[in-house]
C-alpha cells in the first residue's frame, strides 16, 4: 500500500504534488502545535472578517493551507490530486499554479463580500450602540457575553475561515470545462456522471446551501467564489489562446 501511494505521488506533477505536501505538513503542524504547545494556528493563519480585531492581511493567503479536521483535508486533497494532476499536465505547472492561487484568492474575496453584505447593517448598529469606529478585542469580549443582542455577530467576527476548498472547487470547475463528457463515479451514486453535470450539480447545491444559510459551518459562498473566478479566468485565457480548451 505504501509503495502504491509513494508511486502515485512520484508520478504527480510538481505543483500539485507540492500543494499536497504543503497542506498536509501544515495540517500536521497545526495538530502538534495545538496538542503540545496549546497554540491555535487556525486563529493566526485562518481568514477572519476584515473588520474583526483578529484579521491580518497574511490570512488572505495562509487560510488556503489550513484545514479544520481530518475529513476536511482528506476530501480536499483527494479532489486536488484527482483533478489537479490532469489540469497541470494539460496546462503546464506555471499556469496551473496561477489558476489555483487565483481561484483561492477569488474564493476569499467572494466570501468576504458576502459577509460584508450580511454583517454590514448589524456592524453599523454595533458601532452606533457602543459609539466606536472599529471593533477591538475588549468590545468583542463584551458582546460575546450571553444575552448580548450582538452575540451572533461576535461569533462571526471570532470564527476564521480555513481550507483549500475554494481553490479545489475552482479546479473541479476547470476539469468540468476542459473535459465535460468525462464519466466520473461519485460514491454513493451507483452510475457514472459526466463531469459537466457534476460541476453544475455542485454549483447549484452550494448556491442553495449558501442562500438558505445552512448552519453546517461551511463557507458555501467561498466555494462558489472559487468556481466563479475560475470560470472568468478560463474565459479570459481562452480569448487570447487559440484552442485553450
Amino acid at each position: 500500500m505504501s509503495r502504491f501511494f509513494s508511486g502515485q505521488l512520484a508520478n504527480t506533477p510538481p505543483v500539485t504534488k507540492n500543494l499536497l505536501i504543503i497542506n498536509v505538513v501544515m495540517f500536521l503542524i497545526t495538530m502538534v502545535s495545538g496538542r503540545m504547545f496549546n497554540i491555535n494556528l487556525s486563529a493566526i493563519l485562518g481568514l477572519f472578517y476584515f473588520q474583526s480585531p483578529y484579521f491580518g492581511p497574511w490570512q488572505i493567503v495562509t487560510h488556503m493551507f489550513m484545514h479544520g479536521g481530518m475529513m476536511h483535508i482528506f476530501f480536499n486533497m483527494w479532489a486536488l490530486w484527482m483533478f489537479g494532476k490532469t489540469l497541470e499536465s494539460v496546462w503546464g505547472s506555471q499556469r496551473f499554479l496561477i489558476y489555483y492561487l487565483a481561484t483561492g484568492l477569488g474564493a476569499a474575496f467572494f466570501h468576504t463580500l458576502v459577509l460584508y453584505l450580511q454583517l454590514g447593517p448589524e456592524m453599523a448598529e454595533l458601532k452606533a450602540a457602543y459609539s466606536v469606529d472599529r471593533i477591538n478585542g475588549q468590545l468583542l469580549s463584551e458582546i460575546m457575553k450571553p444575552g448580548n443582542p450582538f452575540y451572533e455577530l461576535g461569533r462571526a467576527l471570532r470564527t476564521p475561515t480555513v481550507g483549500a476548498s475554494g481553490a479545489v472547487y475552482g479546479v473541479l470547475l476547470a476539469f468540468g470545462m476542459l473535459f465535460p463528457n468525462t464519466p466520473l463515479f461519485i460514491i454513493p451514486i451507483p452510475f457514472p456522471i459526466k463531469a459537466k453535470w457534476l460541476v453544475i450539480g455542485f454549483g447549484a447545491l452550494e448556491l442553495y446551501l449558501g442562500i438558505s444559510q445552512s448552519a453546517d459551518n461551511i463557507a458555501h459562498f467561498a466555494h462558489l467564489g472559487g468556481m466563479l473566478f475560475g470560470f472568468i479566468l478560463i474565459k479570459y485565457w481562452n480569448r487570447f489562446t487559440q484552442n485553450f480548451y
